[in-house]
């Protein structure tokens, strides 16, 4: 039974502390995740999203620096994409056959991503992930695994610990980012073994072209198959992703996130021989091909067919970066620091209890930051959102040199 079947109707905190395990069924949609403590008072649910702004349960409204954790890159119920969606839905999004969007937008999707031969859709990034390890297992026959970044949730990639057992991940090997060294070592202690080099392209920096290029050299070398975790770097950094940037192709790519603009839908793709050569095992998922989120990626591929989308990203990342670079040096903001990319860039606090005071105080004037990981620039983000971010992020910055406020 609920815990307390009693609690007010507007109080969205604590009824979903009744029903829902940690309140969110997202991890970085806990309370603690947003602003660094369970009990934090900030705002955790909301009612209506347009644009980059987000209305909240109890009345506030925000400009939304997260953007879905970095799914939305061009707004929140973007006009295009919302018509294409409900236009589909109206005609059934799902039968006991396949739509005839899994076959366009597989097409468009083979047209700009330089590893994608053919694709297969899943529903999540971290189910797009383990589909493209079975692959690369299946092919090689061969079970060990190096990998370099965050796949997500399921046990192959995770640290072991409550409900991972130990040999889950026993055939995981780690390596840094941007470590050719190690990544060279780790390949030679296990020569002829490894199945696969799983990488996520950027991680808070930019890569090395040598990183990438060893990467693909060394699995060349082996018999190894290549794989590029895209989730949050594909239809951001490059509409088909930063294997199209680095000129890097890798065997077998993950897409996810931007792809649909906030709809479910992610993709494994790769080489026709790689994908082919793999059938022998078994992938599939009963909602994988249903066609609202199709609808989706085909609104957000004509789009990127349409405009510089992935350029107008940076273009607004950077005004972000730079303006609170800004504030930054005028408040005299010490243990702080802009991180990351434009397209994906990040507030680092050395003092974990500034950084929740200080994403408190933006959420209660009006603007959502991400605590710990990225921020995400969309087109939505016009000069008159920015401008409202920065002045909010200014004036909290000053609050934190305030001894008396904290």
């Amino acid at each position: 039974m609920p815990q307390d079947s009693h609690a007010p109707e507007n109080d969205w905190m604590a009824r979903a502390h009744n029903v829902i395990p940690r309140i969110s069924s997202t991890g970085s949609k806990r309370p603690e995740a947003i602003y660094g403590d369970a009990d934090s008072h900030g705002p955790t649910h909301f009612v209506r999203a347009n644009g980059c702004r987000v209305e909240t349960a109890d009345g506030l409204n925000l400009i939304d620096s997260t953007m879905a954790l970095g799914a939305v890159a061009l707004g929140y119920a973007d006009p295009a994409v919302t018509e294409a969606v409900n236009a589909t839905v109206r005609d059934g999004n799902v039968s006991g056959l396949n739509h005839t969007l899994e076959v366009e937008v597989a097409e468009l999707l083979c047209d700009v991503i330089p590893c994608a031969e053919k694709v297969q859709f899943l529903k999540t990034g971290a189910e797009a992930m383990a589909a493209a390890v079975r692959l690369a297992r299946a092919v090689s026959n061969r079970d060990e695994i190096v990998a370099c970044g965050y796949f997500g949730w399921l046990d192959w990639c995770s640290e072991p610990g409550a409900g991972v057992p130990a040999n889950s991940t026993s055939n995981t090997y780690r390596v840094p980012f941007n470590d050719i060294d190690a990544l060279a070592e780790v390949m030679s202690a296990h020569e002829g073994r490894i199945a696969a080099v799983v990488l996520e392209p950027v991680i808070e920096s930019l890569p090395s072209h040598e990183w990438l290029s060893a990467a693909r050299e060394l699995c060349d070398a082996e018999g190894t198959y290549l794989i590029f975790d895209e989730i949050k770097t594909g239809f951001r950094f490059a509409t088909g992703g930063y294997q199209q940037l680095a000129g890097v192709t890798p065997d077998l790519a993950t897409f996810g996130k931007a792809m649909a603009n906030g709809f479910p839908l992610a993709v494994v793709c790769g080489k026709q021989e790689t994908m082919d050569a793999a059938r022998g095992t078994w992938i599939s998922s009963t909602l994988a091909g249903e066609a609202s989120s199709l609808a989706a990626a085909k609104a957000v591929l004509q789009r990127h067919g349409q405009t510089n989308v992935c350029d107008g990203l940076a273009d607004r990342g950077n005004k972000m970066c730079v303006g609170l670079e800004a504030a930054l040096v005028e408040k005299g903001a010490e243990g702080v620091r802009i991180a990351g990319t434009d397209r994906m860039w990040m507030l680092e606090f050395d003092d974990p209890q500034r950084e929740s005071r200080f994403l408190k105080e933006c959420a209660a004037r009006g603007v959502l930051f991400k605590r710990g990981a990225y921020n995400f620039p969309a087109l939505a983000h016009d000069d008159n959102a920015i401008q409202t971010m920065l002045e909010v992020a200014a004036h909290s910055l000053a609050s934190l040199a305030d001894p008396g406020k904290a």
